[in-house]
């Protein structure tokens, strides 16, 4: 078996398109992913998997109906499964996220933004 590093930096110099995650690598039935995001997202939560937001770069507001938790470089936030949430990036961040393989980045809200098979980089 050959096990391989991933450069994240390369990885994320890979791709342009926002609010598309990337598959970068699996583990233990979770996936971890790459994103860039700008401008808001869809309201929307996951009934059964848990969802890790890890800033790379930038900042993002994670925007829950009660409140909003602030994120900069370096900083994570767990949004519970069954938690109604938006991710919104006033300017452009890039984000790693960990996440069951089960879950659709719109969770219960399909649309546009949709990415049922993402992208292996």
């Amino acid at each position: 078996m050959y096990i391989e590093k991933v450069n994240v930096r390369s990885k994320l110099s890979a791709f342009t398109d926002h609010w598309s995650p990337k598959i970068v690598a699996e583990l233990n039935g979770q996936q971890v992913k790459l994103a860039k995001m700008l401008g808001p997202f869809v309201w929307h939560k996951h009934d059964q998997e848990d969802e890790l937001f890890y800033v790379l770069s930038g900042k993002l507001k994670i925007e829950f109906r009660d409140q909003t938790v602030e994120l900069s470089e370096g900083e994570f936030v767990v949004v519970p499964k069954g938690i109604e949430h938006r991710p919104v990036a006033d300017k452009e961040v890039a984000v790693m996220l960990f996440e069951p393989a089960s879950t659709t980045n719109t969770g219960n809200n399909p649309g546009e933004y949709t990415r049922h098979d993402p992208e292996r980089i």
